[in-house]
């Protein structure tokens, strides 16, 4: 096998990629993997990158916005990539299959790299490539994702690269590691021209995914604020009370509730049950943990409080929503958008990073 290291090396060659889109992808994570390249491309006069698209079947790909992405042709037609990309979002348990696991398995070694995006890692893990190395994956499935695959070291990061492996958190980290791959092989003085194409801004890797246009709001105004909401995110299967968020950050309660209301529009319980509901409302759709299981993960200990909540939010009792695995429509809570959808177009969630940083 190739050294790992070679696909980062500065070269004049054009480096080749596949891309393997799954079913049920977001079209921004499919953008952030293809764009860099062809903007790179633009700004060089030459083709250092070029790419074809593959599916699993070689049909065309539906993406979870309702638009169909046309395929190069099968996984067959991958070969021959210096990289493979795989691309994959909702509905994993439908759509990695254990042919396509298989062919996968088979495949990697006649890559110079393998790299998994936003849902893309479990596909690698479950094929066996990932074992004895640092991964990532989107940061709602970091905690299934440790447990299912105790050989891979987890990390929250945007992007992981591990020898000749790279496991990327979603959209905009997919970005973020085409600019790194950019910048290594043909400058950096070309990643910033690609960059400011895009009115972006490069991050490193070793970042964490998720701090949230909330968490970053409530940082630049107050430091305690951010403090609250980081202890509330980490503790959604056991909630403390608000009292104990207020001395823990070194507040009052009535201080503490007046900053929520100002900066965020909704007191701290009110965001806190938030939180644990939107955390609920995506493990019953994208996961076969039992109810009873979700309500302890996400601090109503039993699935009769779960259900009830869940109901006066969503409209639907949770067994309801995990047999249709539709939408959860439910009346908008205050200043929130109305959820559309479990993952095929989830609802703002606090704390959730939206647009580039959800990527999902």
């Amino acid at each position: 096998m190739a050294a790992s290291a070679d696909i980062f090396a500065p070269s004049p060659d054009p480096l080749t990629l596949a891309v393997l889109v799954l079913p049920h992808a977001s079209i921004l994570e499919v953008a952030s993997v293809l764009d860099p390249m062809r903007n790179a491309n633009r700004q060089l006069g030459r083709a250092a990158f070029r790419w074809r698209v593959v599916s699993p079947d070689g049909a065309a790909v539906p993406l979870t916005c309702g638009l169909s992405l046309p395929s190069d042709g099968g996984v067959a037609d991958a070969e021959g990539a210096d990289v493979l990309v795989v691309v994959a979002g909702y509905r994993r348990t439908e759509v990695m299959t254990r042919g396509l696991i298989a062919a996968i398995g088979r495949m990697a070694g006649r890559f110079r790299a393998v790299v998994g995006v936003d849902a893309g890692p479990w596909l690698l893990a479950r094929a066996g490539l990932l074992d004895g190395h640092r991964a990532t994956v989107h940061w709602e499935d970091l905690e299934d994702f440790a447990a299912a695959h105790p050989g891979i070291e987890v990390a929250g990061e945007r992007f992981v690269i591990s020898g000749n492996r790279v496991t990327v958190g979603g959209a905009a980290p997919a970005a973020d590691f085409m600019l790194h791959l950019i910048r290594a092989r043909c400058g950096p003085g070309l990643a910033m021209q690609v960059q400011q194409s895009f009115l972006t801004t490069a991050r490193p890797g070793s970042d964490p995914q998720v701090t949230g246009p909330a968490r970053e709001s409530a940082l630049a105004r107050d430091g305690r604020l951010a403090a609250a909401l980081a202890r509330m995110e980490a503790r959604i299967d056991a909630p403390e009370p608000v009292a104990a968020t207020a001395r823990a950050v070194g507040l009052s309660v009535r201080r503490l509730e007046g900053l929520f209301r100002a900066e965020l529009g909704h007191g701290p319980a009110e965001w806190g049950r938030e939180l644990r509901l939107q955390a609920a409302r995506r493990m019953i759709v994208d996961t076969r943990h039992p109810l009873q299981e979700v309500a302890l993960r996400t601090g109503f200990g039993a699935q009769a409080a779960l259900s009830r909540a869940f109901h006066r939010r969503f409209g639907l009792p949770p067994s309801a929503l995990r047999r249709t695995g539709a939408a959860a429509p439910g009346p908008a809570w205050p200043g929130a958008a109305k959820p559309k959808g479990p993952r095929m177009a989830e609802a703002p969630v606090p704390g959730k990073p939206e647009g580039m940083d959800g990527g999902r």
